[in-house]
C-alpha cells in the first residue's frame, strides 16, 4: 500500500465579510495538512501555485452584498479565496493532467490548491517563450479585458480620441497600448505624478492627467479633448464616468468594464445624464471576458506579438511571499500599484 505523502498547505482567508475599504487585519493565514495522494481516475488536480492574480473585483465577493454575488458567487468566513493564477501540477487524478505541467486556471489564495472536476477554468499552460507572470495579467483576463473592450464592444477606430481610466492599472495601461497601436489618440487618467509620467513616458500615451489634481473633470476632459471622445474605456464608475459622458461625441462608445470607485461604498455612485446619452446616441456597455472567448486566439496571437516586438510593455507589480497578499490586496484601493498586480508564490 502506497504510504501518504502529507505536506503543510498554508492558505490566505477573510475572517469575515468586507464592507469598505479592505484591510490587512481582514485576512487570517491559515495551515492544513494536505494529502499528495490522488487516486488515479478521480479527476483531482494539485497544483502548487507559481503567481496569483490580485484584483480589485475580489472585493465584491467578500462583502456581506453585491449585486455581482449573483453572478460569481461569495466568499463565506474563514474560506480560502479563489482567483487567476499559474501553477505546476504536483499529484494527477486526471489523465489530462501529468506531474510537472504548467496549468492556469482559478486557483486558491494559498501555496497549493487541489483542483476538482468541474471547475470553471483550469487548463495547460503553454507559456510560449514568455514570462509566466504574463500569463497572470497581460495574457489573461486584464489583457483579454483591454482587447475586448476596445475591439468588441466599442469597435474602435484608427484616429478616433480614446480616455482611459485608471490608465496605470492592470487593464487599463493594456487598453491604452493597444488604441495607440491601432492608431488612436489616447488621454489617461491616473493618481499620482508617477503614473502620470509613466503613461506618456514608457507607454506611449499622448496626453495623461492626475485626477486627484483636478477640481473639474468634465472641464479637464474638455481640455484635453477639445474635439470630444470618441471611447472610453472605464475601469472607475462614479464622477469619472459622468465627466467622460459629457464629453462625448455623438455615437461615442463606453466599454465598462470596472468601478472601482464604488466597490468599497466610499464613492458616489455613476450618474450620467441620460438625456446626453440618448441624444449623443451614446452607447454604454457592461461586458465580462467570457463574453468574448470567440476571440481568445486572436488576443493571444496580437497580445504576444506585441510583446516580443517589443511594441507593448507589461508593467507588473509584483510581490513575494504568501504573506504579501493582504497587504497587495488592500493597496489596489489606495493606488499602491503600478500595472498588474501580482503575487509570486513560488519559484518554478
Amino acid at each position: 500500500m502506497e504510504e501518504a505523502l502529507i505536506i503543510t498547505n498554508r492558505s490566505i482567508v477573510i475572517k469575515t465579510h468586507i464592507n469598505g475599504f479592505p484591510k490587512e487585519t481582514d485576512f487570517e493565514l491559515k495551515s492544513e495538512a494536505l494529502s499528495l495522494n490522488v487516486e488515479p481516475g478521480s479527476g483531482h488536480v494539485i497544483v502548487k501555485n507559481l503567481y496569483l492574480s490580485i484584483d480589485p473585483a475580489q472585493l465584491n465577493r467578500m462583502k456581506s452584498y453585491s449585486t455581482s454575488q449573483s453572478h460569481v458567487g461569495s466568499f463565506h468566513d474563514m474560506q480560502e479565496i479563489r482567483g487567476h493564477g499559474v501553477g505546476k501540477v504536483v499529484a494527477s487524478g486526471d489523465p489530462e493532467f501529468q506531474e510537472g505541467d504548467l496549468v492556469a486556471g482559478e486557483l486558491t489564495w494559498g501555496e497549493y490548491c487541489l483542483m476538482k472536476p468541474g471547475v470553471f477554468y483550469f487548463r495547460k499552460l503553454d507559456s510560449m517563450g514568455l514570462p509566466l507572470s504574463c500569463h497572470v495579467g497581460t495574457l489573461a483576463y486584464g489583457g483579454m479585458t483591454a482587447y475586448a473592450g476596445l475591439f468588441e464592444v466599442c469597435k474602435v477606430k484608427k484616429g478616433e480620441k480614446v480616455f482611459v481610466s485608471a490608465a496605470a492599472g492592470s487593464v487599463g495601461h493594456i487598453a491604452g497600448q493597444l488604441a495607440k497601436l491601432h492608431g488612436c489618440y489616447v488621454v489617461g487618467s491616473a493618481g499620482t505624478t508617477e503614473k502620470v509620467e509613466l503613461l506618456k513616458g514608457k507607454l506611449g500615451f499622448d496626453d495623461a492627467f492626475n485626477y486627484k489634481e483636478e477640481a473639474d473633470l468634465k472641464a479637464t476632459l474638455r481640455k484635453h479633448f477639445p474635439h470630444g471622445i470618441d471611447v472610453y474605456f472605464d475601469s472607475v464608475g462614479g464622477e469619472m464616468l459622468e465627466a467622460a459622458v459629457a464629453n462625448m461625441n455623438l455615437f461615442g462608445r463606453v466599454a465598462a468594464c470596472g468601478a472601482i470607485s464604488e466597490y468599497t461604498g466610499s464613492g458616489r455612485k455613476a450618474a450620467p445624464d441620460m438625456v446626453e446619452v440618448i441624444y449623443r446616441r451614446i452607447q454604454i456597455q457592461g461586458f465580462l471576458c467570457p463574453d468574448f472567448l470567440s476571440v481568445h486566439s486572436d488576443f493571444i496571437s496580437a497580445t504576444c506579438d506585441h510583446l516580443r516586438s517589443e511594441k507593448m510593455v507589461s508593467v507588473e507589480d509584483i510581490s513575494t511571499g504568501l504573506e504579501s497578499i493582504p497587504s497587495s490586496f488592500a493597496g489596489l484601493f489606495h493606488g499602491s500599484n503600478i500595472g498588474k498586480t501580482i503575487v509570486q508564490i513560488a519559484v518554478e
